[in-house]
């Protein structure tokens, strides 16, 4: 697509719509200390995933991960199968996620397999870099013994570095990051700490007595900073060196490590990886060495440092998960992606109930929870629901 003397060249991406793609697997099954770094990374306080006696004493008899948790147990933060194809002179950024469960949990021991195919695109002229492609791929998560554990769609931007760098959209450059005084900070903690009282029973409400209208329990994260981005990082376990394989079945062509168009320093060396694993390591090398790089952050567009949408659809998903309690469950889940969270700010996350039904899809009673996540300034961030099942 072209728009005055900017073209997007999609021409190598459209031989992978509807092919399966992306042949990569973890070697381990988790362990309750994956699901810990998790949730701490996430700064998800429910003990249900990190205190043992507590997890001991609840329905699951254990340590058990928050559904959340499946993003980290796939390769690429979930939204490789939506960047396949080469585009020159681009980069990616992540915007947004729907996801489907199917009610088995994940549990410590666990080890998920993936089907991920290219669901194809669409081109929409944006004012972040003019021609912009808004990429789908699919991930169908499994566990060993074959049981269906969630299946998501990953929506990707592929995007022009050199016109988003121009716009300047995200001019975060000439902004640095806010300051907190230690008032604010206070009420930051206050905020934080009131939303972890408010669940810490893990008593479900009852779906017969929930409103529409009914507020949740309102949330923050942050100040975010180089530090929460680059735990957040190591929270996928992808991230930890050595524990993924390429495993391509015979006879199949897998573009997963074909050149996506990316600028050299944005781009992993899986042959220098195999001397130094820092080349496959997605804080020093690779497409997402920006998020904690300010320099590379501002080559591509950003400004500077920025977060992980998949930790944003996290924060969505473990906070309708801690008011809908131990007896809740998500079905379904989809967020948007309006910006990153930059370094310095916080996000608020409020939510609302937004809908009831006695009878579902799911066969149980649910109800339906927006989300919005917003800065200190009020800017929306990210826009959410989720379709959440509860007792009676």
């Amino acid at each position: 697509m072209a728009e005055g003397d900017v073209t997007l060249d999609t021409s190598d991406v459209d031989k992978w719509v509807g092919k399966p793609v992306i042949f990569a697997e973890f070697y381990d099954p988790c362990n309750a200390t994956d699901i810990r770094r998790w949730v701490q990374a996430m700064d998800y306080a429910n003990p249900l995933h990190w205190d043992e006696q507590y997890a001991r004493a609840s329905r699951f008899g254990g340590i058990v991960a928050p559904q959340s948790f499946t993003v980290a147990m796939d390769y690429g933060h979930g939204c490789h199968p939506s960047c396949v194809g080469k585009i020159p002179g681009s980069h990616l950024i992540f915007a947004g996620e729907e996801w489907w469960f199917y009610g088995t949990p994940v549990r410590p021991g666990d080890k998920l397999t993936q089907e991920r195919s290219f669901a194809g695109y669409k081109i929409a002229d944006t004012s972040f870099a003019g021609p912009t492609m808004f990429a789908d791929g699919d991930t169908v998560h499994r566990n060993q013994h074959g049981a269906l554990v969630a299946k998501e769609r990953a929506t990707s931007i592929r995007y022009l570095v050199e016109e988003a760098a121009k716009r300047k959209v995200y001019d975060k450059g000439n902004v640095p990051p806010k300051l907190w005084s230690r008032s604010e900070l206070e009420e930051v903690a206050k905020v934080r700490l009131d939303w972890i009282r408010a669940g810490r029973s893990g008593v479900s409400p009852l779906w017969s007595e929930v409103k529409v209208g009914d507020p949740l329990p309102r949330r923050v994260i942050g100040p975010h900073s180089r530090v929460t981005f680059a735990l957040e990082c190591r929270a996928h376990r992808q991230n930890i060196w050595g524990t993924w394989r390429w495993n391509v079945p015979e006879g199949v062509y897998d573009p997963a490590t074909e050149d996506a168009g990316f600028a050299d320093d944005m781009s992993y060396d899986f042959e220098a990886r195999k001397i130094d694993p820092r080349h496959g390591d997605g804080l020093f090398h690779g497409p997402s060495s920006g998020h904690i790089n300010a320099e590379k952050g501002e080559k591509v567009g950003m400004g500077g440092v920025y977060g992980y949408g998949s930790s944003m659809n996290a924060w969505h998903l473990d906070t309708v998960a801690y008011w809908a309690g131990v007896d809740g469950f998500i079905w379904h889940s989809k967020t948007q992606f309006r910006s990153p969270a930059f370094e310095g700010d916080v996000t608020y996350v409020d939510a609302t109930v937004v809908d009831k039904q006695e009878t579902s899809a799911f066969g149980l009673p649910v109800v339906t929870v927006e989300t919005r996540m917003t800065t200190q300034e009020g800017a929306t961030i990210l826009k959410g629901t989720a379709t959440v099942s509860l007792p009676r």
